[in-house]
């Protein structure tokens, strides 16, 4: 009889329909509500996309799964609340969770202690927090989406359980060492991270939208062409960079998207009419590596009368010097469009920060400006050592990236595309802190709309104490006024818009970040993860900040 190996995992959301997502350990037929759906196949593992439609809009539905018509979700023994999830229109609050950056360890000592108490480290694992928060709450008041920025998973630094079967399958101590090198082994990092039974329930009832960022392929991914020619010389890159792109396809990028996307797409009904997949998604992973057109990460979501557009600025990027760019043309066209329209609330999601502290904005523009020959060839050469080795790669080091969404949100908030929206809130993560930054347009710029920054990382890999002040140190006035030297030297011109810290942040703790949108009403919250009370106390989240965006 086929089992239930990964999932359920609720991802699309809309007014009509549902998608759920799910891992089986054979071929078979998969039920959710009215809908089946027969298992594809790739590589031996099955999965299935379960498309549940003609649904009551507004409503509250509860689910459970099957498999050839046998019940295998819920577990029997489950300590948790039924599955379930609410299309839109929704007529409470709408609330968004969002956070990046989750190592998947276990939940016992030593991993759930802090860097600081102990080298294997990992602190409490702030998901599994608000999970356990979740089943003791009315399940109107859970998060109607998940919002997670990149690194679900971490190819290069794999769990113990993980790195054993690595070496046990193969030679790690030639090149790559003990990365998640192969498609087999991708599948085993998602596991890991998906089925932890609290992890498991959350994602079964909770709605999620993903995007990659570096670890879920290689650290540094994409940072420069020089840093691309130099790893695709290697003889593993090619092979890795396919498993990587296969395995997200899988198990992040299908559930993105909308029904009516993929019969647009066209790629997951070509995977289902084949014995095996598996030739299919590595020559379209291989092509996603090699080419920029064509091939889109990006999407969107409407949350009832406010869209999410969520942006890839790690795979699309053109890395010409002189020519740098976070998305190409056509892409730039697409969130255009689709930033375009009369909504409550636009939210933005790009892994990478579009505006940091201000010392470190001016460092990576800086550093652009010498990489591209600002200061002579020699310090292009060790402007470029000085790029990988501190990761100056977010939207500062794509500077004209950073001065043209600056731009569409300009022209958005002004009403030249329409109505301008409550807010404009751009959420992203990677940099393992949290912080909110309030944004300014120069004077006459006609902007009505509000607009922030909001970033939040990690969900489970804290920064160590060296770490954290080295980020403080970029947030100080002294840093500011040496980096904006340093950057208006190069010949960086100065940026459309001015920013401000929200609290007395940024926070380091492992963290998860809430918007709560009412009409054109929003406000924002961090918590921070803490252990609970007692021995084997449930953790809990506490409130670091809040904050009314509009």
């Amino acid at each position: 009889m086929p089992e239930l190996l990964i999932g359920p995992l609720l991802r699309y959301v809309g007014e009509r329909c549902a998608v759920i997502w799910v891992e089986t350990d054979g071929p078979c037929e998969v039920g959710v509500m009215s809908a089946c759906e027969r298992t594809f196949h790739v590589e031996g593992h099955h999965y299935a996309l379960v498309r549940v439609e003609d649904l009551e809009p507004g409503a509250s539905h509860e689910y459970t799964v099957e498999l050839d018509g046998r019940p295998v979700w819920p577990p029997p023994d489950s300590e948790f609340p039924p599955s379930r999830f609410r299309t839109y229109p929704k007529r409470e609050p709408l609330t968004v969770s969002f956070g990046s950056c989750r190592v998947a360890v276990p939940n016992e000592p030593p991993y759930s202690l802090a860097k600081e108490e102990d080298e294997h480290g990992r602190g409490v694992d702030a998901l599994r927090a608000l999970a356990l928060r979740m089943r003791g709450q009315d399940p109107d008041d859970w998060p109607d989406l998940l919002l997670l920025l990149g690194d679900q998973v971490y190819a290069d630094e794999v769990s113990p359980r993980t790195e054993a079967f690595v070496r046990s399958n193969r030679d790690t101590s030639e090149e790559p060492g003990t990365i998640a090198f192969g498609f087999q082994e991708y599948t085993r990092l998602y596991k890991e991270s998906w089925t932890e039974p609290t992890i498991r329930w959350l994602l079964s009832t909770v709605s999620t939208a993903m995007i990659f960022d570096d670890h879920d392929v290689h650290d540094d991914w994409n940072t420069s062409a020089a840093w691309v020619e130099e790893v695709r010389a290697t003889d593993w890159w090619d092979a890795h960079v396919v498993a990587a792109l296969m395995s997200y396809w899988i198990y992040q990028h299908l559930g993105n998207l909308s029904p009516d996307e993929h019969e647009r797409d066209g790629l997951l009904k070509r995977v289902q009419e084949v014995d095996d997949a598996g030739p299919i998604l590595r020559e379209f992973a291989l092509r996603a590596d090699r080419e920029t057109e064509g091939t889109r990460w990006s999407y969107y979501r409407d949350l009832g009368d406010s869209r999410l557009v969520v942006i890839d600025s790690r795979c699309g990027r053109a890395l010409e010097e002189g020519r740098r760019s976070m998305l190409d043309e056509d892409e730039w066209d697409w969130v255009a469009e689709h930033a375009t329209g009369d909504f409550d609330h636009l939210l933005i999601a790009t892994s990478l920060p579009w505006l940091m502290a201000p010392g470190m904005h001016h460092l990576e523009a800086w550093n652009e400006a010498v990489c591209g020959g600002a200061w002579g060839p020699l310090a292009a050469r060790l402007g470029e050592k000085l790029r990988q080795g501190l990761d100056l790669e977010h939207w500062a080091a794509f500077n004209e990236s950073f001065d043209r969404l600056a731009e569409l949100q300009r022209a958005v908030g002004a009403g030249e595309r329409g109505e301008p929206p409550a807010s404009i809130v751009t959420l992203s993560g990677d940099v393992h802190h949290a912080y909110l930054s309030e944004v300014a347009f120069r004077r006459g710029s006609g902007v009505r709309s509000a607009v922030y920054q909001a970033t939040c990382s990690p969900l489970r890999n804290p920064l160590d104490t060296k770490e954290r002040r080295v980020v403080k140190a970029a947030v100080s006035t002294p840093a500011y006024a040496v980096t904006r030297a340093l950057s208006r030297a190069a010949g960086v011109e100065g940026e459309p818009v001015r920013w401000r810290g929200v609290g007395d942040g940024p926070w380091f703790d492992n963290q998860v970040a809430t918007l709560e949108l009412d009409g054109r009403r929003m406000d924002f919250k961090i918590e921070k993860a803490l252990p609970g009370e007692g021995e084997g106390g449930d953790p809990e989240l506490e409130c670091v900040l809040e904050h009314r965006i509009s």
